[in-house]
């Protein structure tokens, strides 16, 4: 056999199976065990109909029926983790100040008003709850509620403390947490390989070179949660004419290699989840299940939930 026709009969062997398992992953890799399905996820309990990250906001999209809340985490001084998006208050309280660098006791309340971070020229007014909660509270208000973390800071006691938490509180099977940076990601997976891990941005980027590649249905992945942006949404968050025409080719771009139905299909059949952030408009919600998302996070939970009853539920 000549040197040309091994080649290609490898070549050939190679993207016949790389085919085959893309569809058929089952064929070599295990699926994963998963205690809960989530379509409906409320970003940071649902930032547009009550203020972000409190109590109020929690309850009010438990009650509604959400399947998952997503949240943040920072330390305080004393050591108490809180849930806060930002880790400085100037944003959300108008005090200048780390969380950090404060005793909980000394958090400020939030602001009446804060902008909705996903949807433009939107913002969210209030009620009497404009109180810091601790994760502490969290836990012990939704025991049965699947929650999403974002470990917002590189911090070990934080990371630690969090385990600990879940642990103290039962919930590895229906906790995932994480961050975009590859760092945090490990180091929590080292505190408690029991708790999921959502996917860092570097892990991201693998999984899209692998996918494109052909190698990524031979590829081993400990991760169970897949989140991510539907970039063609920044069209809609930024001023039309602030948007160069290399900006608008690149969210073209990144839209076009991140939204892929079968790399969504091939990701659910070894037992992985498919989350698109942060959606808060009815066409968007159709696009991300059309692609063969599992879950869609919003800031509006009720038009979510409005959403799904008419929407078809199909098997993920």
């Amino acid at each position: 056999m000549s040197a040309a026709m091994y080649i290609l009969s490898t070549l050939g062997g190679f993207v016949l199976s790389s085919v085959l398992l893309l569809k058929c992953p089952s064929l070599l890799h295990s699926k994963k065990k998963q205690s809960f399905r989530s379509r409906h996820i409320s970003h940071r309990g649902g930032a547009g109909e009550n203020l972000e990250n409190t109590m109020t906001a929690f309850r009010h999209a438990v009650q509604l029926g959400t399947e998952m809340l997503e949240l943040d985490c920072h330390l305080t001084k004393d050591e108490q983790v809180v849930v806060s998006h930002d880790s400085n208050l100037k944003r959300t309280t108008g005090v200048n100040v780390d969380i950090a660098n404060l005793a909980f006791a000394e958090l400020p309340p939030y602001h009446c008003t804060l902008h909705v971070s996903f949807k433009k020229d939107c913002f969210c007014v209030g009620g009497e709850d404009r109180k810091i909660p601790l994760l502490r509270e969290v836990f012990e208000t939704f025991p049965g509620t699947p929650i999403n973390i974002d470990i917002k800071v590189n911090n070990d006691i934080l990371i630690q403390k969090v385990s600990d938490l879940v642990q103290e509180f039962n919930r590895q099977d229906i906790t995932v947490w994480g961050n975009a940076s590859d760092h945090i990601v490990k180091k929590c997976y080292s505190a408690n390989p029991r708790i999921p891990i959502l996917f860092s941005k570097q892990r991201v980027l693998l999984l899209i070179g692998l996918f494109y590649s052909g190698l990524l249905p031979f590829y081993p992945l400990r991760e169970q949660f897949l989140e991510i942006p539907m970039p063609s949404i920044n069209l809609k968050l930024r001023d039309p004419s602030k948007i160069s025409r290399t900006q608008r080719f690149m969210i073209w771009l990144t839209d076009t290699l991140l939204m892929r139905k079968s790399l969504f299909e091939h990701l659910k059949a070894r037992g992985i989840q498919v989350y698109i952030w942060v959606l808060n408009d009815e066409e968007d919600f159709e696009r991300a299940f059309d692609l063969g998302a599992t879950g869609v996070m919003t800031d509006y939970p009720v038009q979510l939930k409005e959403f799904l009853e008419h929407y078809p539920c199909k098997e993920q």
